[in-house]
C-alpha cells in the first residue's frame, strides 16, 4: 500500500495561525493550515496520534483535522509563522486562575471531577508551557511544590534549582491531577506516594518523564525527572575524562571478565558513564543484559530489565536469573546489599564482565564498602578491575565568562603554588541571557580512577583502612577528584567555586 503524500506547507492561512497560540504550536510541533466547516486543519508528523488530537481539541476548542507533513518542514514553518512570538507564562497563569474556583475540597475526592478539571484548556496549556520551557532550558528535573501560602514550580538546571513560576495555590490540585492523568496514576489517591511515567513528544523531541508524587502537609509534591535523549551524549569521548583515565578505562572494559565500579552521590553521572562503556563494547558477538531502577535510556542491541520491588523483582533476584540467559556482559544498576554484591562477585569469577555502581565518596572507599557488605578481601582483589569516582561540575558560560583574579584564600584551599599559577588565567561567568544569569551553561565530569595492582591487593587482603589504600593509589599515580577539577579550572572550563564546592571533602 502506497504511503499518503506529505502536505505542502507553503500555503498557510493567517486566520488559522491566529487560532493556535505560539506556545501550543511549538509544544506539539504543529502548523495550523486553514479553517474549514468548524474544524481547523493542522499539519503533524504523525496523523495517527489521537491523544494529541484530543489534547488540541481541549486547548483550542475546535474540531481537529490532521494531515501529514515532514517533521523538519513543520519545524521550519512554525519558526516562519510564529518567530519569537510566544504567550508569557504569566498570561497563561491568569487564564488558569478562572478555573481555580471550581477546585473545591469536595471535588478533590471525586475522581471524575478531578479528571474534568485536569482536562480544562488553561490547565493543559499551563503544564505544556512549563514542560516546553523545561526542555528548552535543558532542565533535568521539574519540581511542583505546595507550601502553606504559595505554590512553586522550579527547574533543576545543571544541578541547581531555579524558580520557574508561582501559580495560584488553588491550582495545585488541578496541576497535580493533570500530571496524574498523563502518567496513568490514580487521580483520587493523594494520601500515598505514586510513581509513573509519561512518554511524549515535546517540540519535536521524544521525551521520557519519570513522575514521583509525595503527599505533604499542604498538598502533593511532584517531581518530574526529564530524560531527554538528545541532551545526553553516551560517549566516553564526551564526558570530560582526561586521556589517561579514558585509556585505562578502555583497557579494563576490553577484558572478558571482572567488575567495573562507578561511585558517587545521586546525580553525579554514574549511569551515563556505565551506558557510555556499554555502547563502546556493544558488538554483535556479545550478549549484554542490564538490570536498572529505572531503565533510563533504551540502547539498541542491549536487553534491559526494569527492577520492580513491588512484585519482589529485586536486583539480587534479577541478577540470578540474568545469569541463566547466557550473557557475556552484565550491568547491575546498583549494589545495595550483600546478596547482590555476592552474586556480582560470583558472576565476575565465572567469566562475566560486570558493570555496577556504589554510593561511596571516593574510589578507594568502594573497597571498604564491599568489605562492610561481607565480601572477602581475596574475592575483591580477584574481581574488581577499576573503580571510578565522579562528580559533575557546571561549565562556565562561553558567552559571558571573563578573566578575574581569585582570592588568595581560594588559591590556598586548592593547594596551588605560585609557580603553578604563572601565566594562568582564571575565569568567572558574569551572567547573561544565554545562561539565565547564572554564569554557567552545561556540565562536565571530573573523575578519579582507581586501579588494582600487587601493592594495592596486598593492602586490601590486610584489611587496611581506605585512607591507607588511597595514599598508596596516589603514590601509584591516581589523580584525585580535586586534581582533575583543578585541571578543568586551568583549562578555563569551570570556576574555582565549582571545584571547591564539589570536592571540599575529597582532596
Amino acid at each position: 500500500m502506497s504511503e499518503k503524500p506529505k502536505y505542502n506547507l507553503s500555503n498557510i492561512d493567517r486566520a488559522a495561525i491566529n487560532k493556535i497560540s505560539a506556545s501550543t504550536a511549538k509544544f506539539y510541533n504543529i502548523v495550523p493550515l486553514k479553517v474549514e466547516k468548524g474544524a481547523i486543519v493542522i499539519a503533524v508528523s504523525d496523523p495517527s496520534n489521537m491523544k494529541m488530537a484530543d489534547d488540541l481539541r481541549f486547548v483550542i476548542g475546535l474540531n481537529i483535522k490532521m494531515v501529514a507533513a515532514e517533521e523538519s518542514e513543520i519545524k521550519k514553518a512554525v519558526e516562519r509563522c510564529y518567530g519569537e512570538e510566544e504567550e508569557s507564562l504569566g498570561e497563561i497563569i491568569d487564564e488558569a486562575k478562572k478555573i481555580s474556583a471550581k477546585v473545591t475540597s469536595k471535588a478533590a475526592a471525586d475522581a471524575d471531577k478531578l479528571k474534568e478539571i485536569a482536562s480544562q484548556a488553561p490547565v493543559v496549556k499551563l503544564l505544556n508551557m512549563v514542560l516546553l520551557r523545561a526542555i528548552r532550558e535543558k532542565a533535568s528535573d521539574i519540581h511542583f511544590e505546595p507550601f502553606e501560602k504559595e505554590y512553586k514550580i522550579r527547574y533543576r538546571i545543571d544541578g541547581v534549582c531555579y524558580d520557574a513560576a508561582h501559580p495560584p495555590k488553588d491550582l495545585s490540585l488541578a496541576i497535580s491531577s493533570r500530571i496524574k492523568v498523563m502518567a496513568n496514576l490514580d487521580v483520587a489517591e493523594n494520601r500515598l506516594p505514586q510513581d509513573g511515567r509519561i512518554m511524549m513528544d515535546i517540540g519535536a523531541k521524544s521525551v521520557d518523564l519519570r513522575v514521583s508524587t509525595l503527599p505533604t502537609l499542604y498538598g502533593e509534591s511532584i517531581v518530574l525527572r526529564v530524560l531527554d535523549k538528545s541532551v545526553v551524549s553516551l560517549s566516553l569521548d564526551q564526558l570530560g575524562m582526561n586521556d589517561d583515565v579514558k585509556t585505562k578505562l578502555r583497557k579494563a572494559i576490553d577484558r572478558p571478565n571482572g567488575i567495573i565500579l562507578t561511585t558517587g552521590p545521586t546525580g553525579s553521572g554514574k549511569t551515563t558513564t556505565l551506558y557510555s562503556c556499554l555502547r563502546e563494547i556493544n558488538k554483535i558477538e556479545s550478549k549484554i543484559i542490564t538490570a536498572e531502577d529505572p531503565v533510563e535510556y533504551d540502547i539498541e542491541g542491549i536487553i534491559q530489565i526494569a527492577i520492580n520491588t513491588k512484585i519482589d523483582l529485586t536486583f539480587a533476584k534479577t541478577l540470578r536469573h540474568m545469569l541463566r540467559q547466557d550473557p557475556d556482559i552484565l550491568m547491575v544498576g546498583e549494589v545495595r546489599d550483600s546478596e547482590t554484591a555476592e552474586i556480582a562477585i560470583q558472576s565476575a569469577l565465572t567469566g562475566h564482565l560486570v558493570f555496577t555502581t556504589l554510593h561511596t565518596n571516593d574510589a578507594p572507599g568502594a573497597i571498604t564498602r564491599l568489605m562492610d557488605m561481607g565480601v572477602e578481601p581475596f574475592l575483591i582483589t580477584s574481581t574488581v578491575r577499576v573503580v571510578i569516582a565522579q562528580r559533575l561540575l557546571r561549565l562556565l558560560c562561553q558567552k559571558c565568562k571573563k578573566p578575574y583574579e581569585p582570592q588568595k584564600e581560594e588559591i590556598a584551599e586548592l593547594g596551588l603554588s605560585e609557580a603553578e599559577l604563572k601565566g594562568v588565567k582564571f575565569y568567572k561567568g558574569k551572567g547573561c541571557s544565554e545562561c539565565n544569569g547564572s554564569g554557567y551553561k552545561g556540565r562536565i565530569g571530573i573523575y578519579e580512577l582507581f586501579m588494582m595492582d600487587e601493592k594495592i591487593r596486598d593492602l586490601i587482603v590486610k584489611r587496611v583502612s581506605s585512607s591507607v589504600i588511597r595514599s598508596a593509589a596516589q603514590e601509584l599515580g591516581m589523580k584525585t577528584l580535586r586534581q582533575d577539577g583543578i585541571a578543568k579550572i586551568l583549562a578555563g572550563e569551570t570556576s574555582v567555586e565549582e571545584v571547591l564546592r564539589e570536592t571540599k571533602e575529597y582532596v
